[in-house]
């Protein structure tokens, strides 16, 4: 699995494939359709696709009525396991603020115990 997210991970570090990402959300869509969303050469965009494809993370079809025809979308699985490593990641950040939140009110409480015998 690790590899499988090194590679999501390095595909997605571009923010032109990021944004394909973003645009196959939507719908499943032609690679010409992608490529008319970006001002650049559509080899340029054919090659990001390549990339994502590579990283699992899409996935090309032929339409049934013309075989030249690709259509990109994206695939479930790979997005999933990039869902629950970030989950597991916000769960320790989450822990770890709450277990600093819970020492912050304890020290407080002690100081307004402390201040209270004092007076």
């Amino acid at each position: 699995m690790a590899t499988q997210l090194d590679a999501a991970w390095d595909a997605l570090a571009d923010p032109t494939r990021r944004r394909i990402v973003e645009l196959l959300v939507q719908e499943p869509m032609r690679a010409g359709a992608v490529a008319d969303a970006f001002p650049v050469a559509a080899p340029t965009i054919s090659r990001h696709l390549r990339v994502l494809r590579k990283a699992g993370l899409i996935e090309e079809t032929r339409v049934d009525d013309d075989a030249r025809v690709k259509l990109y979308r994206l695939r479930r699985e790979p997005f999933g396991d990039l869902g629950a490593w970030l989950d597991q990641v916000q769960s320790f950040w989450r822990d770890q603020l709450e277990a600093f939140a819970a020492e912050v009110t304890r020290q407080a409480d002690a100081g307004s115990a402390h201040e209270g015998k004092e007076r």
